[in-house]
């Protein structure tokens, strides 16, 4: 297993603890990917640095740390493979932290492309990944090929070898990602068949951050083997299968699932899944109730849906008032269930009496925060644990109301053929 060290900045805008759960996060995808996270170097700073993201007291400081641990006399197993940076590293970030400390660096984003590249198992989502991965390389070839730069031709010529190489480079990725793209457009309109296909039957969107459970619940409602593992991005492929709750049938579909930070062009790339939730008619938000931030967690997702369902929410503004279904909409306009899963995992540390600092976040119950919330969201809140199958009964019983609802909306004279779910 390679080693690693993690590297991330304490700015105004992301203070220390929030830096320590996003290099906890990183970590996680480090050891997704194989990796293992051995030393962190955090640096308190008014932003990153344009040339070398951190200080260059800190850069002189990992560089010293690298040198120890790989020095010649040093155990074999102590050594240091690459360094990852917490942001996505501009090409002349890149290009000088390389120089400097003479060793593999990655950011976020290319440690989140490699395990979507190891993850991906049909060829449209090998596809997707391999495009975003080229739209990443692209501006980062220069400086590749500069050991070419002293063979020059004969004559007055400015240009050497080596740039028209990263020219030539350039043009075949160019080519590549052109390419791939009128794939992608190929299979996305036999997707798009696909799913006229499945004729009038209401669709219900698996979405949530990615690890809090969605395939788990994917399998346990549908009575499938959809891959689930403790691992970030376990699931890179949408998968849609039909399921009845009583004597209703809908179509259950699971997404890829979001992280803060997401490489933007991997979302461009993923249309597939965004157009699973574009066209849900129902939404279920699995969030993991165990995690210390879930709520951030739960504003980035939401966020994210909101930024891809934007040409959807200006059609359904136009609608009219008088609209009952429209009224339903949340914010993101799609009507959604939010589940709280994890609450096996669950865990608070009571506050003594005497203690008279603020409540943290720690401190508060799991029947607190379920009052808290279900009083906020109502009906649409439901609190379970996938694993050990608690509360999935009154979870089918708030997905079969609302589905039920869509249903009749859509087909007005069948309301007879449903019951109350019991």
């Amino acid at each position: 297993m390679l080693r690693a060290v993690l590297v991330g900045l304490i700015t105004p805008a992301q203070p220390e603890d929030r830096t320590q759960e996003y290099l906890d996060e990183l970590a996680f995808l480090a050891d997704t990917n194989h990796i293992a996270s051995v030393r962190r170097f955090v640096q308190r700073i008014e932003k990153s640095d344009t040339n070398t993201y951190v200080g260059g007291g800190k850069l002189q400081e990992i560089r010293e740390y690298i040198a120890v641990k790989n020095d010649k006399n040093a155990e074999e197993s102590e050594h240091i493979d690459l360094v990852i940076f917490d942001d996505e590293l501009s090409p002349r970030q890149l290009r000088n932290i390389e120089k400097e400390l003479g060793i593999r660096i990655m950011d976020r984003t290319i440690l989140i492309l490699e395990i979507f590249l190891q993850r991906a198992q049909t060829s449209y989502a090998k596809t997707q990944v391999e495009m975003a991965h080229l739209q990443y390389m692209l501006p980062r070839l220069t400086r590749m090929w500069t050991h070419l730069d002293r063979q020059r031709g004969g004559g007055n010529t400015s240009r050497g070898m080596g740039e028209t190489q990263i020219e030539a480079d350039k043009r075949i990725i160019n080519q590549r990602i052109a390419l791939l793209r009128e794939e992608l457009q190929k299979i996305d309109r036999q997707m798009m068949t696909q799913r006229q296909n499945r004729g009038k039957m209401v669709r219900v969107a698996l979405v949530g951050y990615t690890n809090v459970g969605k395939s788990t619940l994917m399998n346990l409602l549908s009575k499938s083997d959809v891959f689930a593992e403790n691992k970030l991005f376990a699931t890179l492929d949408t998968t849609v299968r039909k399921v009845t709750i009583d004597n209703l049938p809908f179509l259950l579909s699971d997404t890829v699932g979001f992280i803060r930070k997401l490489p933007h062009n991997l979302i461009e790339s993923f249309k597939s899944t965004l157009d699973e939730v574009r066209e849900a008619d129902l939404l279920v938000h699995v969030v993991d109730i165990s995690h210390r931030n879930f709520e951030e967690q739960y504003e980035i997702v939401e966020q994210t849906i909101a930024e891809i369902t934007a040409p959807q929410n200006k059609e359904c503004n136009k609608r009219k008032p008088k609209d009952r279904y429209a009224k339903t909409k949340t914010a993101i306009n799609i009507p959604e269930i939010i589940v709280f899963n994890k609450t096996d995992a669950f865990s608070y540390i009571p506050k003594d009496e005497d203690d008279l600092t603020p409540v943290q976040r720690e401190n508060i119950s799991l029947p607190e925060l379920e009052k808290t919330w279900m009083a906020r969201l109502q009906d649409n809140c439901v609190f379970i644990s996938a694993r050990n199958k608690e509360n999935i009964e009154q979870l089918k019983q708030v997905m079969y109301e609302k589905i039920k609802e869509i249903h009749i909306r859509r087909y007005p004279y069948n309301d007879f053929l449903f019951p109350k779910y019991e």
